[in-house]
């Protein structure tokens, strides 16, 4: 099991609400001309998220972390058992 820090968890939990957001905006149709806008937010968590994990730049990692945590839904929001 990878072993997770609480800044790349973080990291790991907002790169994954900006890829759901970005599915969520992009595939609907009505909403797919604004996804500039709509995606900032999500995008700068995400950005800010990964240089405090010092992530920014090291996707092996980040993908390593994210996949442990959606290995792991219960640990990943913090909760056991």
């Amino acid at each position: 099991m990878t072993t997770i820090t609480a800044s790349e968890r973080a990291a790991a939990q907002a790169y994954l609400r900006l890829l759901e957001s970005t599915q969520a905006v992009l595939t609907d149709p009505q909403l797919a001309p604004y996804a500039g806008a709509m995606l900032t937010h999500p995008m700068a968590e995400a950005d800010e998220a990964l240089r405090a994990a010092g992530l920014a730049g090291n996707e092996d990692r980040l993908l390593r972390l994210v996949s442990s945590l959606r290995a792991s839904p219960a640990n990943a929001w913090g909760r056991t058992g």
